[in-house]
């Protein structure tokens, strides 16, 4: 059953649009835009995990406007791809700290008539000028924080041209039809949630640095008040252009001349100095997406879809389910099985951490890693009684056809990575289904605002270790190593449900346990993505969320030797979809992580 009062109803969405109508008209897409400056604003009440179950295309966002743009294009005729980029823009406006234009991505499409599933890499690449030392100076390491609030981080965005490689290839709308409803959001505005308050106030350092940034998001030096109704003209005239023109308008031209004077001369506060970067008109004008084959593994009877690399998602989870697959864990206790859960996820960690990056410069060991065999081999390392502490990379060589003599890799510890991202999920109602992952890295990103466009440039490349030798130092043109992991899971040949979250690196293993809690204590999905996470990456300790510490289940993982640290907040902000065997389908989000998410269907369940 739907928990969320139905849409009300929309010209947009009784049109019918005729075989030959093309991509519509100016005049249709404005009515439309107007329509659904009504819908985006109608109050959602909240009432238990946001949970709906119907027919037709659903989705599931962190954002009760994306959700509702998606839904909005939905029921105008688009596809999961054309509602995904809707989706997704809308994101861009009312959490513009986690993704957006000015940030890249990872998509995930299953194609419903050609039964395939494809993925569109769409991550920010390093300029033409960049170097393996690019985050040294006098033969060491800079400071990680300062990295971050600079020009120097920011990579050549993706999301726009992966936006348009997902329309023009798989879409059925053009940029003006499923940019309209992010527009309508920009220019009437939003009320400043508690949630996006307590974001700025933790960036405030970070934003004050930024003229252009402080201008948008605070007021007086400090964070914008609750219920301030924030409108960003700047990025209405962004995402205008770019419905007008495609992507060019983004890659060429005055807004790609704004972007490269921010970052090589950013928009300072007076009396403030930060690193500028060195990206060019150039490297904006020759930043391609690539559309890559899926890393696919298997597990208890699924098929399992997800990113390749330079994401090490689907990789590390692939790794750390085979190594779980050889034990039974619904018949063990739970707190062994929690238990092999975490060692798993440790030693699949100390492998991406050795082995995986970018790779158009990377030979990575990928099908070594995925072999069942290698898998067992790596099991042989786990005690039941107790944790293993750190572990160090195996050797997945032997494990895969590869004739070639690799070098060995040194073991690499732990970086920081940044938590901060979104996850949306969208399906329609001929089967095609859209997982996607999208970020500018740190809250705010680098914290500069193209002036002009409101939008927030990322700080994508300190993803990159800053020193080596390793696979993921920095390199011309190389794209950072991601945590990213939108997943869609099959059964039969057909799709059984999708996982994503944002969380840097606790990605992985926000969608492993998930997929854990679903498939192996048979969870039900709101139960499996709401229950408290705990996520070992191999360091000293393993990261808890708030309540955690103290609890029954912490205290019988204890008594193994695991040990709790981090930094204690949330981890992850997931969200889902169910595609039951009665042909309806169960949007699922987070019932009280980064705020409340939203989960909706075009028609629903009874």
């Amino acid at each position: 059953m739907n928990r969320f009062p139905p849409l009300p109803p929309s010209p947009c969405s009784m049109t019918i649009v005729s075989a030959d109508s093309g991509k519509s008209g100016a005049a249709r897409t404005l009515a439309c835009a107007l329509a659904l400056s009504i819908v985006l604003y109608a109050p959602l009440s909240h009432a238990g995990p946001p949970m709906a179950t119907g027919t037709g295309g659903a989705v599931a966002t962190i954002s009760e406007q994306a959700s509702r743009s998606a839904l909005a294009i939905l029921n105008q005729g688009g596809n999961a791809v054309d509602a995904a980029v809707a989706a997704a823009a809308t994101l861009g406006v009312t959490d513009p700290f986690s993704c957006g234009i000015g940030g890249g991505g990872f998509m995930v499409i299953y194609l419903a008539k050609d039964k395939r599933v494809i993925t569109i890499d769409h991550r920010e690449s390093a300029p033409a000028a960049f170097s393996p030392t690019a985050f040294q100076e006098n033969g060491r390491e800079i400071d990680f924080g300062s990295a971050v609030a600079s020009g120097i981080s920011v990579g050549v965005p993706g999301t726009v041209r992966g936006w348009h490689d997902a329309l023009e290839r798989y879409g059925s709308m053009s940029f003006k039809q499923v940019l309209a409803p992010a527009i309508g959001v920009a220019s009437k505005g939003f009320k400043v949630s508690e949630t996006m308050n307590r974001m700025i106030a933790q960036n405030e350092r970070k934003f004050q640095q930024f003229t252009s940034t402080s201008a948008l998001y605070l007021k007086d030096g400090k964070a914008l008040p609750v219920g301030t109704l924030l409108r960003n003209p700047d990025m209405a005239k962004a995402y205008r252009a770019i419905a007008a023109q495609g992507q060019k308008a983004f890659y060429q031209g005055p807004m790609a001349r704004a972007m490269v004077a921010a970052v090589r001369t950013p928009p300072l506060a007076p009396g403030v100095k930060v690193r500028a970067g060195s990206m060019t008109m150039a490297d904006l004008a020759n930043y391609e997406a690539r559309i890559r084959q899926p890393v696919r593994s298997t597990y208890r009877g699924y098929e399992l879809y997800g990113m390749p690399l330079p994401s090490s998602g689907g990789v590390t989870i692939g790794e750390a389910l085979n190594i779980l697959e050889g034990y039974d864990l619904k018949a063990m206790p739970r707190a062994t099985a929690e238990h092999l859960y975490l060692e798993a996820s440790r030693l699949s960690f100390a492998d991406r951490n050795a082995y995986l990056g970018d790779p158009e410069y990377v030979d990575a060991p990928v099908a070594g890693l995925l072999s069942k065999e290698y898998a067992a081999r790596r099991r042989q390392s786990i005690s039941l009684e107790h944790s293993g502490g750190k572990a160090v990379a195996g050797d997945p060589y032997p494990y895969q056809n590869d004739v070639s003599v690799p070098i060995r890799p040194q073991p690499a510890r732990l970086l920081a990575e940044n938590a901060h991202t979104t996850h949306l999920t969208v399906s329609d109602k001929d089967g095609n289904v859209v997982a996607y992952t999208f970020t500018i890295e740190s809250w705010g990103g680098s914290g500069i605002t193209v002036p002009g466009y409101g939008f927030l440039l990322n700080n994508e490349l300190t993803d990159f270790d800053f020193s080596g030798p390793h696979p993921n130092v920095p390199e011309a043109g190389k794209r950072p190593r991601s945590s990213m992991a939108p997943t869609i899971a099959f059964k039969n040949g057909k799709p059984a449900f999708t996982i994503g979250s944002p969380g840097g690196s606790t990605i992985i293993t926000t969608v492993l346990q998930t997929i854990v809690n679903h498939v192996d204590f048979g969870m039900p999905m709101e139960q499996a993505l709401n229950a408290p996470r705990i996520s070992s990456r191999n360091g000293a300790v393993t990261d808890i969320e708030p309540g955690f510490a103290g609890s029954a289940q912490a205290l019988a993982l204890e008594k193994f030797g695991h040990k709790w640290g981090g930094r204690g907040g949330e981890i992850g902000a997931a969200n889902a979809l169910v595609f039951n065997a009665d042909g309806t389908v169960t949007a699922v989000s987070e019932a009280k992580r980064h705020g409340v998410g939203t989960a909706l269907v075009q028609k629903r369940g009874h």
